[in-house]
């Protein structure tokens, strides 16, 4: 049982650009799509898309529409440089299951001196803390990249 899967998808994307693998599949959900939509709007993803995993053949494929619905399947792909140089260079949760945090628009400050976003879950959706300021909204602080 995974008890935070916001937590492992971070990690499945750390991960990934470890390795410089050009995308990861994990499973979905509504607020990981809407990380995902986050960070391709502020240019730390290339796409995503979301398909289901079906077994043929006892081999696992990705279908971008499925028949079937074994499983929802969120599949990222990662940004790199010119010089392969990862886009994503910090990637890291801030509010876990057991110490949520919380901010309101006053008290966002800028990550890195503004070269990082923080992601907040707002009333109005997932939105970065540059947007969250703009819509003069705060909410549960999610994760900070840079």
């Amino acid at each position: 049982m995974m008890t935070d899967p916001i937590a492992d998808m971070l990690t499945r994307i750390r991960n990934a650009l470890h390795v410089e693998r050009p995308l990861v599949d994990m499973p979905a959900s509504t607020l990981k799509v809407r990380i995902a939509e986050a960070l391709k709007a502020e240019g730390y993803l290339v796409d995503y898309q979301l398909g289901y995993q079906v077994e043929r053949d006892g081999h696992q494929a990705f279908e971008p529409s499925g028949d079937v619905k074994p499983k929802r399947v969120l599949r990222i792909f990662l940004k790199y440089g010119p010089q392969g140089e990862r886009v994503i260079q910090h990637l890291e949760r801030v509010s876990r299951p057991g110490c949520r945090i919380y901010r309101s628009f006053r008290d966002l400050r800028p990550v890195v001196d503004g070269l990082g976003i923080s992601l907040l879950s707002t009333s109005k959706g997932v939105l970065s803390d540059r947007q969250a300021r703009k819509l003069k909204v705060g909410g549960e602080v999610i994760c900070r990249v840079w």
